[in-house]
């Protein structure tokens, strides 16, 4: 473990921690609640960051080994969301939450496992049009970020749903 493998570590920590906390104490007609400009509902996309974890850490296992990341774009990925919100329209918070405690820990261990030479190992990445990005940007831009990204969404939901009530 590195200083900066550290730090990623506990960002990513931190921020699964901010979404399990919030996703706790929802109602659940704000789990239920639908995120705008998404549709998927509020406990699917909990589950959703859940899911992505193992994956964005493959894809971050070949960037720090130096192969590029091929086959994966945006429609790609649009695809697998929305193959997941319909398979798991009706995930309980109790599923979603385990979930997302053993997935982001996993994640957090497989950063910490990484040198400073492979967070700084480039390779081409089709989801960025096959941009040369090092590991370290793929970590922060995906499963760092992720968990913020439709926590931030999520809080428009809901402050919605309450201002509908």
């Amino acid at each position: 473990m590195t200083k900066r493998s550290e730090a990623l570590a506990q960002r990513l920590e931190q921020g699964a921690a901010a979404l399990a906390a919030f996703a706790t104490h929802l109602s659940e007609q704000e789990w239920q609640a639908r995120v705008p400009h998404d549709g998927r509902k509020i406990g699917v996309t909990v589950h959703h960051v859940a899911s992505m974890y193992p994956i964005e850490m493959q894809v971050a296992g070949l960037l720090a080994a130096g192969k590029p990341v091929q086959g994966v774009t945006p429609e790609v990925v649009a695809e697998i969301n929305a193959k997941h919100a319909r398979e798991f329209d009706e995930v309980t918070r109790e599923q979603a939450l385990d979930l997302l405690r053993k997935n982001s820990a996993a994640a957090a261990a497989g950063i910490r496992a990484l040198s400073d030479t492979e967070l700084d190992q480039a390779a081409t990445i089709s989801y960025n049009a096959d941009a040369p990005l090092t590991c370290q940007f793929w970590l922060e831009d995906h499963p760092v970020r992720h968990s913020y990204h439709h926590l931030a969404r999520m809080k428009a939901a809901v402050q919605m749903v309450r201002q509908a009530a």
